[in-house]
């Protein structure tokens, strides 16, 4: 596709100083080949605030009453929010047929029957919903607590995900029988029922907010598939722990299948079920550095 130049240059002192801010904020990180990219995107903030050149734009990211609502916004400008419901089906298939079956075993055992399970970076909440929908389609959970949690850092899409109304593009893997049973057409969009929408909660959040992640609780199953690959190796140790201590012993990790944990951490135990591998949370170990 062809870009015409950007109106304001960017220089290497202003890239440099606006993506560490990015990164300190959400640990997205922009490699030194990146400067191009920032500079079109964050040409059109320039303009939308009536500034002149790019350090005028770091300095109101950095002291600006308003500075909060800026970055919450460009997030909506430098990330990518491509999904759809049931992706990465194998993935999926461990979850119902094997990880969700030994959570559950394990809880009757204690007397146990909450069942937590978080989608980190939900984006417009094909995921979340298609949790829902899988646990609802399981037919177990007569009398559980159930609770999946979706957040994301970016409010535009959480703002569709709590309208909860899709088209086309986001049924690309999924089977007819799923739509007639949760969806609703409404003059050619999809609306998804309530009895899938009362699981799911959606809420806004940065995954480097280390005090509002404590607030989540435990979980038992955390989906982060496709996220962490926007971050470099420190970012995704920092967010990797943050995960660790937000599971249960014995609770999962679900990344995306081109996102691995090698040279971030060893102290998730992969393990090999038969449709997928996935990371699990061993009992009584602690958190390894980067390995």
């Amino acid at each position: 596709m062809f870009y015409s130049e950007p109106e304001v240059p960017m220089s290497e002192d202003e890239f440099r100083l606006i993506r560490d801010l990015i990164y300190c904020h959400c640990g997205l990180y922009f490699e030194n080949d990146s400067k191009y990219l920032l500079e079109k995107r964050l040409g059109r903030r320039l303009a939308h605030h009536h500034l002149k050149e790019f350090r005028d734009y770091y300095n109101f990211l950095k002291y600006d009453r308003n500075r909060e609502q800026e970055l919450s916004d460009i997030m909506d400008v430098l990330t990518t929010n491509e999904t759809y419901f049931f992706r990465e089906a194998f993935q999926l298939k461990a979850f119902t047929e094997e990880i969700i079956p030994e959570l559950m075993g394990a809880k009757e055992k204690r007397g146990d029957k909450t069942l937590r399970i978080w989608s980190a970076g939900c984006s417009t909440g094909e995921e979340p919903y298609t949790i829902a929908m899988l646990l609802l389609e399981m037919g177990r959970l007569k009398g559980w607590h159930v609770e999946i949690i979706g957040t994301d850092i970016s409010q535009r899409v959480l703002q569709q995900a709590r309208k909860a109304t899709y088209g086309k593009s986001s049924f690309r893997s999924t089977e007819e029988v799923y739509i007639k049973r949760y969806f609703q057409e409404q003059e050619g969009t999809f609306k998804i029922n309530d009895e899938v929408r009362e699981l799911v909660t959606i809420s806004h959040l940065n995954l480097f907010e280390q005090n509002r992640l404590a607030l989540l609780g435990k979980m038992d199953v955390i989906f982060c598939r496709n996220v962490i690959i926007y971050f470099d190796q420190l970012a995704k140790k920092r967010i990797i722990e943050s995960f660790y201590k937000s599971l249960h012993e014995g609770g999962y990790l679900l990344l995306g299948h081109s996102e691995s944990l090698m040279n971030i951490t060893t102290a998730f135990a992969l393990k090999h079920l038969k449709n997928d591998m996935v990371y699990r949370k061993p009992e009584g170990a602690e958190f390894g550095g980067l390995a």
